[in-house]
């Protein structure tokens, strides 16, 4: 079994895994008003994913109980999985839609009431096709799609270590 750098404390990985998610929303943030990159349903989907994961991970940086902060990584990794099926469904169905009115990805919106409740962060103003973009070569969604593989992998190894 090989062993984690010392730097890759709990309590390091849980900061990573609150601080994380919210700089990736602050920069879609900057991106749509700053910008004017208008986000579609599955960009602000992502968006609350982010925040589901920062809030998940809130209490196993907080609290120093094993089985809170198991429970916590695994809420968090759970979480960062569902972000890959988002960026990936994304990438590869979405994008090629001209509208994504009613997909899964606005009714989950909808019905979170969150676009109603915080418009200017989680109301989608583009179609699927119009917010599909590149940012230095890449897609938009492949840098979503990295940090949730990353969050992922590091509730992973919370999960296989002793906190």
């Amino acid at each position: 079994m090989s062993r984690w750098p010392d730097a890759l404390t709990p309590t390091r990985l849980f900061a990573a895994a609150v601080v994380l998610p919210l700089l990736s929303v602050a920069a879609a943030l900057v991106s749509q008003h700053v910008f004017d990159m208008q986000p579609c349903p599955w960009c602000v989907l992502q968006r609350a994913i982010f925040v589901a994961i920062a809030l998940a991970a809130l209490p196993g940086l907080l609290v120093r109980s094993a089985p809170l902060r198991r429970a916590s990584a695994a809420v968090f990794g759970l979480l960062a999985v569902s972000g890959v099926a988002a960026a990936l469904w994304q990438h590869f169905v979405a994008a090629s839609s001209t509208s994504c009115n009613l997909t899964l990805a606005d009714r989950i919106m909808s019905g979170l009431g969150l676009d109603s409740l915080l418009p200017e962060v989680f109301a989608a103003y583009a179609s699927c096709a119009d917010a599909a973009v590149d940012l230095l070569g890449l897609p938009y969604e492949f840098y979503s799609l990295a940090l949730y593989l990353l969050l992922a992998a590091a509730a992973v190894a919370l999960l296989r270590r002793p906190l």
